[in-house]
């Protein structure tokens, strides 16, 4: 079991999970319940990650944020060092890449919440923030736990990207899969087959969760 890249893909799954939230939460109200000049070209941006393949994705990344760009320059004089082949590098291009796994459950679990509900707790006195806590996470919670399973799920199974922007040094940018790729260039299947069995497993669980909650939502009364 090669244990670092277990552990960098535990580590960038749960740094972007943390990232995606939020995010995801904002955006998600934005677009639930407010039209705008260009909704649809925004709409559009964030859901283009689902139909790029991950080498584009990759490609503009890498030309975006290298060492020899402006904004890899900018990045690097900040932080003090590149992001390419560093694990805020991968960070960042999974937070990209998984922008519209955030987005898409909280947007859709907000529009399920009746208009009439959120104008009688404005009524009784309710603030903003108290209908957000109060009211619209309670009811969508499911979205938020969906939009959690998904991208956490979808990082673990990265590799386009995560080898573009990262390439494949041990113990620093090596993922869990690319270390199945690696073990198959080796001819080390036995290697590759362990690797590949516990991605499968934690996927299963990760997407048994997910069914789980929905299973509760329908169930709900």
């Amino acid at each position: 079991m090669d244990w670092s890249a277990l552990v960098l893909s535990l580590e960038i799954a749960g740094s972007t999970v943390l990232i995606l939230v939020p995010v995801g939460m904002v955006f998600g109200r934005l677009l639930a319940w407010r039209s705008f000049p260009g909704k649809s070209l925004v709409l559009a941006a964030i859901n283009l990650p689902l139909l790029l393949p991950p080498t584009v994705m990759g490609f503009y990344l890498l030309q975006t944020l290298g060492r020899n760009t402006p904004v890899g320059r900018m990045a690097e004089q900040i932080l003090g060092h590149p992001l390419v082949f560093h694990f805020s590098g991968l960070v960042l291009a999974s937070c990209l890449t998984n922008i519209p796994f955030a987005i898409q459950p909280v947007q859709r679990a907000l529009m399920a919440i009746p208009r009439e509900v959120l104008e009688a707790a404005a009524c009784c006195g309710m603030g903003p923030w108290q209908r957000v806590w109060r009211v619209e996470l309670p009811l969508a919670w499911p979205g938020l736990v969906s939009a959690v399973a998904l991208v956490a799920a979808h990082c673990l199974g990265e590799f386009g990207v995560v080898l573009m922007m990262g390439g494949n040094i041990p113990g620093q940018t090596r993922t869990m899969s690319i270390a199945i790729y690696e073990r198959i260039q080796a001819f080390d299947e036995a290697g590759a087959a362990l690797l590949a069995a516990t991605l499968l497993g934690m996927s299963l669980v990760v997407l048994a969760i997910l069914f789980g909650v929905d299973r509760g939502r329908a169930t709900r009364p």
